[in-house]
């Protein structure tokens, strides 16, 4: 059974940082693309970085310079730093694996709150 578990969201004030967690179980780790998306109401879940299995990274033009995906195979997790964070950051943030381009399995989701 596969599962992404999210951690370290949290309510932070405008400039402030968090790094949120994805601990996977239940998939070969290293073969996956690790994903974090991020939702608010009413909006469409909106890509914010991934990084390949081989450690090839994309960012959202949104958080680029401001958020760093990282992933560490040996603890089957990745990581999201985000610095410098804005009201416009708030969303739910969800983690994503994705063994091929047919597959995809998401967790839950974590809650970033940025206040003003």
């Amino acid at each position: 059974q596969v599962q992404l578990v999210e951690s370290g969201g949290g309510l932070v004030q405008a400039g402030g940082s968090l790094r949120l967690s994805c601990a996977a179980s239940g998939i070969i780790f290293s073969h996956n693309t690790m994903g974090w998306y991020r939702q608010t109401p009413g909006k469409q879940r909106e890509l914010v970085a991934l990084i390949t299995s081989g450690n090839i990274t994309y960012y959202a033009d949104s958080v680029k310079g401001r958020f760093t995906i990282s992933r560490e195979n040996a603890k089957n997790t990745a990581y999201l730093q985000m610095n410098n964070l804005k009201p416009e950051d708030t969303a739910v943030y969800i983690c994503n694996a994705r063994p091929s381009a047919e597959y995809a399995y998401w967790g839950q989701g974590t809650q970033v709150t940025v206040s003003s």
